[in-house]
């Protein structure tokens, strides 16, 4: 709804404008603000596996320890969004929504560690086949809003939407340690609800 009346208003100075050259000054924000807003259909890989819950570029992927909601060892896969991807947040399996939290924060970099617990973000931990499976949404420098429209008890399907982190921003989903194999590295570019980022290898909870 936001993006329609933001679209609508920008078209509408546009025609006030008088449609003269100084009117093109309109186009650029008009244009991107389609752009950044876009929302592809994503078709959902079948099986059992892990899906990215972001576009972007996969920034790291390591062990770490979560003792917020997963209480337990994990692999983390971040994701960094630039201003020139989908923002749009995906589920990346299926699940229950047992946690979401909002915490404020800095704006800091993305791109920087200290982001992921000093930044504005919010949780969502979704308990899955796996185990438990969160997921963290976190603004960047430039982003200022994060979206979420799920709340505890509500179920969420693989590929999912979820969330919207607006403008540069990072995507962090947390998977339990022994029961999958992650199949993507720094570096490589992801698409939300398409890529596989993992592969369901333990025993299922």
């Amino acid at each position: 709804m936001a993006v329609a009346v933001i679209c609508t208003g920008l078209t509408a100075s546009i025609a006030l404008l008088g449609g003269g050259w100084w009117s093109l000054a309109a186009l650029p924000p008009l244009l991107f603000t389609m752009y950044f807003f876009r929302d592809p259909e994503r078709p959902v890989p079948p099986g059992e596996v892990v899906v990215s819950a972001a576009d972007g570029r996969v920034t790291a992927v390591e062990a770490v320890e979560e003792p917020k909601y997963m209480g337990s060892g994990a692999t983390r896969i971040s994701v960094f969004l630039s201003v020139l991807d989908v923002h749009l947040n995906r589920a990346p399996i299926d699940g229950t929504v047992e946690h979401v939290e909002h915490c404020d924060g800095k704006f800091l970099n993305a791109m920087k560690e200290k982001s992921a617990v000093e930044n504005e973000r919010n949780y969502v931990g979704i308990r899955t086949v796996i185990g438990r499976v969160l997921i963290v949404q976190i603004a960047g420098a430039i982003a200022r809003r994060i979206r979420c429209s799920v709340k505890a008890g509500d179920s969420v399907a693989k590929g999912q939407r979820f969330g919207m982190i607006m403008f540069g921003s990072r995507t962090d989903v947390y998977l339990p340690a022994g029961k999958v194999e992650i199949k993507v590295k720094a570096g490589d570019v992801v698409r939300a609800g398409k890529t596989i980022i993992a592969e369901i290898c333990g025993g299922q909870d």
